[in-house]
């Protein structure tokens, strides 16, 4: 590593615009003032004591062997999903399944066995949903392994990867741009080191780190590098700590979770009282057959629960998350499919995203008659100044490598003699997003001093410039621009170094392009998604590279140094604008922010450390498997095959969730409506229940459980919408209460067309039939637009029921045989009128009179 000038003390010479040693851009960091100062910050987490001594070299392999074995590991497990503890208590220990095992057990005591198949039905439905979330917990692990950071950790004087579980106490942990802070520590090397803590403070602004300061856990190096010794692992170190506060399995809002729990709660409400006011009447009014009204109260109590419906959700969850998995798809928060299905606004960064990581030199421009083979020596040189480049500076180093293979043919026989490679590194100043450019000072091989700056033209140069001219030319053709600037006197650190710099060459860059990047922004703009292209660079080029992938409006870009401050009009401009350049880290929020503003819902994608900020406040912040450890922390989404492309599987998982859900939870609150409504009637009238529970565990089977699963896994491209709770109960209420009036009318026509011993049995059977119809006019209409598995789907539970009804053997199994012509025929009138006439009827009209 390439370290600045050391002082005396061991501190590190101020570069521009930096803090005396010691002050550490106090006055804007609280937490750091308070560590200067050697105050605790808290009484869980005091200041760390005096820093052990630098040791350059790092632990020896015998020492790590000694530290594993007393058991200072960084052993904090990664948790990407719920452990299977917590996936059996979730599926097994909930208020309903507390209900129905209840009621099960009763059953099993009181009635025949067919009586309590929905006990099993339970059973069976809990198992598939512990078995199906376990799948989607391994999928998540083995994706959190890959994806995992791998800190670089040097012993025995060797640097090497390691994993962060491995990371003993003492280690010294190198940092460079972009690298997480995985464990507590203080700075042993520090080369214009800046941590960026806003994760843990909140505060927004780089604190520039020198040896001896604190470094904690969460935060990230946004410039420069360094290294630091681990001073505190496991869970002693302070992002453990709020870890174990906030599991990362639930940071995300999840409107389909929130609404089902609104719903199963005003479910629980009208439950209660409806299933105590049958069980006095059952039991205490109706002068029955003790264990028969037993039966029948427990078959009015059962049907209210709709408890399928949770399950469904966590299996769909689950289920998208293995899909995903496959596809190399990294779902660190479950409801984040949910959510980039809701997105329509996709902030994009260009590099990384649009581009591929990699770019290409293309030719050097000397400016104000500078020697082109001068040029070519110092970004030979330049390369040597950052051990950890970026892309820019990386394709500098490709075109002219330290050992002079490429390039510096032209400048193989300059006056003085100096190879490039003979140049003696004196300073650097690593690039930041939020200044546009790096620094570099030699000492040439002639002796001469020299300082440059390579960064962002238009931020160097004055605006008058005359080379702005051809520069604006080149970014229109979708080419990059760097600035080389000979800085006067030779010192980074000279005031007003930037604005006095003298230009000496432009380095033109060609990026490329992702060749998936098109269809991807071709899908977002059919599916009605808005993407703003928001970049550090130029506006000009990222419009051209915008406009060479068919981006709808890459022809209307704004610098956004000309962006308003104030949040209603930036909203403004960003609904506007389709691309955006010279975008700060601070700026990218501000934008994330001004769109939410106005009701949007916001995805940010990106790879690098001046998309942290932006990526945690957007609703949806999706990664690239190559980015930095900093974005993969924060994002809830990370693409670790580097493919853009793939951001359309996720949204349309998504909505094959939300949509099927909302599908399928209608066919479930129907149910509940009309068996709350069938208990009310028959509380009100004094007559006996219609149903025994395997009447409706039969109805439930074939009209809703089985059906409901296929559905709820079925290809679903409608976008997702809002208000889940009001879309689904406009339709289920009316639908429950055309069900239970309809089935209460064929039931009190059969009681009085009934007499006799077996009336109770017949009269069950054709109220059962009416039911049975109207619930499948309920599927048919759901199950639209038809397809042929779909037509097919609703035959095969009408023929199941229809098979129940002719076989004797599941007549006597099932307790349902129609008796005569009369009855059978009137309720198969009375659910035609009821389905095809008033449900139709009442579909539409709730459809035009409450949008939702």
């Amino acid at each position: 590593m390439t370290q600045r000038a050391l002082d005396s003390s061991g501190g590190q010479t101020p570069g521009p615009g930096e803090q005396p040693p010691g002050n550490s851009r106090t006055s804007g960091n609280p937490r750091q003032a308070k560590i200067d100062a050697g105050a605790e910050l808290d009484p869980v987490h005091p200041v760390d004591p005096p820093p052990p001594a630098h040791r350059p070299d790092g632990l020896t392999t015998a020492e790590v062997a000694e530290r594993v074995a007393r058991g200072e590991v960084n052993d904090v497990p990664v948790r990407s999903s719920r452990s299977v503890v917590e996936i059996v208590r979730a599926n097994v220990f909930t208020r309903f399944n507390l209900i129905i095992g209840v009621l099960w057990v009763i059953m099993l005591f009181v009635a025949p066995i067919q009586d309590s198949l929905f006990g099993f039905v339970i059973v069976a439905n809990t198992g598939i949903g512990i078995i199906q979330e376990w799948r989607a917990k391994k999928t998540l692990d083995s994706l959190a392994v890959i994806g995992e950071a791998k800190p670089t950790v040097r012993r025995d004087g060797t640097a090497s990867e390691i994993s962060t579980s491995e990371i003993v106490l003492g280690d010294l942990v190198e940092l460079g741009p972009g690298d997480k802070v995985v464990v507590d520590g203080t700075v042993a090397e520090a080369d214009s080191l800046e941590i960026d803590e806003s994760l843990l403070t909140g505060e927004a602004d780089p604190v520039i780190k020198r040896a001896g300061d604190q470094v904690m856990s969460g935060s990230f190096v946004v410039a420069g590098g360094g290294a630091f010794t681990a001073t505190k692992v496991g869970r002693e170190a302070y992002a453990a700590q709020l870890a174990e506060e906030a599991s990362r399995f639930t940071l995300v809002h999840s409107e389909l979770r929130s609404g089902i729990s609104t719903i199963l709660k005003y479910v629980t409400w009208m439950m209660v009282p409806t299933a105590i006011g049958l069980i006095i009447s059952q039991l205490v009014v109706k002068d029955n057959n003790f264990k028969e009204s037993v039966a029948r109260t427990v078959g009015g109590i059962v049907p209210m629960i709709p408890e399928g419906l949770v399950l469904l959700t966590s299996v769909a969850f689950a289920i998208g998350v293995v899909r995903l998995g496959r596809k190399q798809c990294l779902v660190q928060e479950l409801p984040a499919i949910e959510g980039l299905a809701r997105v329509d606004v996709v902030c994009l960064d260009k590099t990384g995203t649009l581009t591929e990581g990699g770019m290409d030199v293309s030719e050097v421009r000397p400016l104000n008659g500078s020697d082109e083979a001068y040029v070519q020596r110092v970004l030979r040189a330049f390369g040597s100044s950052d051990p950890r480049p970026n892309a820019s500076l990386q394709a500098i180093i490709d075109a002219y490598p330290a050992d002079g293979g490429d390039g510096d043919t032209a400048g193989a026989g300059r006056a003085d003699g100096g190879d490039a490679g003979s140049w003696a590194v004196t300073d650097a100043m690593p690039f930041s997003s939020a200044r546009k450019y790096s620094g570099a000072a030699f000492t040439e091989a002639d002796g001469t001093a020299s300082a440059w700056l390579l960064g962002a033209p238009d931020v160097l140069l004055s605006e008058g410039d005359q080379a702005l001219k051809q520069i604006e030319r080149l970014n229109e053709q979708g080419l990059r621009v760097l600035l080389l600037a000979r800085v006067p006197g030779g010192a980074l650190d000279a005031p007003g170094a930037a604005a006095e710099a003298v230009p000496t060459a432009l380095v033109v860059l060609e990026q490329r392009l992702r060749p998936d990047a098109g269809d991807t922004l071709a899908y977002f703009a059919d599916q009605n998604v808005a993407t703003k292209v928001i970049s550090g660079d130029n506006a000009v080029s990222v419009g051209a590279v915008a406009g060479k992938l068919g981006l709808a409006g890459a022809e209307n870009t704004l610098d956004a140094r000309r962006l308003p401050s104030d949040p209603d009009e930036m909203a403004t401009a960003m609904e506007r604008n389709a691309v955006f350049g010279r975008v700060t880290p601070q700026q990218k929020r501000d934008m994330v922010a001004a769109l939410q503003s106005r009701g949007h819902t916001v995805a940010m994608t990106g790879d690098g450390v001046n998309d942290v900020l932006a990526l945690k406040d957007a609703d949806i912040g999706v990664s690239m498997g190559s980015g930095s450890e900093a974005t993969r922390a924060v994002a809830q989404i990370v693409l670790l095959n580097n493919s853009f492309a793939t951001l359309p599987s996720v949204v349309a998982e998504g909505r094959r969730v939300i949509g099927n859900i909302t599908r399928v939870a209608t066919l479930f609150l129907t149910k509940t409506v009309y068996s709350v409504l069938l208990a009310i009637l028959v509380v009100c009238t004094q007559v006996e229940y219609p149903f025994l529970p395997r009447h409706l565990t039969l109805l439930s089977t074939l009209t809703i459980g089985v059906p409901a699963f296929f559905l709820a896994l079925a290809p679903n491209k409608e976008r997702a919408q809002p208000n889940f709770v009001r879309r689904v109960m406009r339709y289920a209420i009316p639908s429950g209460a055309i069900a239970a009036a309809s089935t209460f009318v064929t039931y009190l026509l059969a009681r009085h067309h009934y007499s006799g011993a077996g009336a109770l049995e017949a009269e069950t059977s054709a109220a059962t039939l009416t039911l049975f119809l109207v619930s499948m006019y309920v599927l048919a209409i759901i199950a639209r637009p038809y397809t042929w598995w779909r037509v097919a789907l609703v035959a095969a539970m009408g023929l199941g029921f229809l098979i129940v009804l002719v076989v004797p053997w599941l007549q006597d199994f099932f307790a349902l045989k129609l008796v005569g012509t009369v009855m059978p025929w009137a309720a198969v009138g009375i659910a035609a009128a009821a389905a095809a006439v008033l449900l139709e009827f009442v579909w539409r009209w709730v459809g035009r009179r409450f949008r939702a």
